[in-house]
């Protein structure tokens, strides 16, 4: 297809999949559950971090996590005291485990002590045209903690060559505009500036449709990919991870 023709077909997708039945059976529909900035950023960030494996189980795992936080986690996280994490004993979700979650709780403390929050952690410089370096920042100072270093594995690094997809994720729903979907909350960020949340789905969609060539799902691809998408929407290129992912988990393309 040509590029005009691959936009229209795209955002035929994007309007069919970004529509309220969509949160039903995503993992967006936890921070959905709040309205107050803080716990729709704390609650997306610890949901997004687990989002891999089965749909379900993540959602099942993030309910877990919010009910063990009382169901108010930036209370939570703002007021506990280290004998509090042991509540968590026993929570894993694949390799993300006891120690892992007790040290994202205590990172979080200490970014929410700060003014700006989670929000300001992520604003990129004014000579950056992409998240990288942002992301790189975030990631520095998240574990500028004492940690395990098996924790660092559940925070992506660009400069790692990762697709960072979970903190892509998590970026598409704190900055996108709000559509009923995503929540448009972070407005120091321009949704220009985001990256698609590359996975296997929206992977293979978009090397079925001859918009990514590169065979592995790094961040080189991400980028290549990211080349595509802003050339069909320069302000919002990540409306079109709808319609990837729609595509490749929805209807099999």
């Amino acid at each position: 297809m040509k590029i005009e023709e691959l936009k229209s077909f795209l955002e035929s997708k994007y309007l069919e999949y970004c529509n309220p039945a969509f949160i039903d059976s995503d993992p967006i529909q936890i921070p959905h559950r709040f309205t107050y900035k803080a716990d729709i950023e704390i609650s997306g960030l610890l949901t997004a971090t687990i989002a891999w494996g089965q749909r379900t189980t993540i959602i099942r795992n993030s309910e877990r996590l919010l009910e063990l936080m009382d169901n108010a986690p930036y209370d939570f996280v703002i007021h506990h005291k280290a004998s509090d994490l042991k509540r968590f004993k026993g929570f894993v979700h694949r390799t993300f485990n006891y120690d892992d979650l007790c040290y994202f709780l205590t990172s979080l403390k200490s970014i929410y002590s700060e003014p700006g929050g989670l929000e300001q952690l992520f604003v990129p410089q004014v000579d950056e045209h992409t998240m990288k370096y942002a992301l790189g920042r975030f990631r520095y100072r998240f574990f500028s903690l004492e940690h395990l270093p098996r924790t660092r594995k559940h925070v992506s690094d660009p400069f790692a060559n990762s697709a960072c997809k979970r903190l892509n994720m998590f970026l598409r729903w704190m900055v996108r505009p709000d559509d009923g979907i995503d929540f448009g909350i972070w407005n120091s960020i321009s949704p220009a500036l985001l990256s698609c949340p590359l996975d296997v789905h929206s992977g293979r969609v978009a090397r079925k449709l001859g918009i990514l060539k590169r065979k592995a799902n790094d961040w080189k691809a991400v980028e290549e990919l990211d080349q595509q998408l802003r050339e069909m929407n320069a302000y919002d290129p990540v409306r079109y991870d709808f319609a990837l992912f729609g595509l490749g988990v929805f209807e099999k393309f």
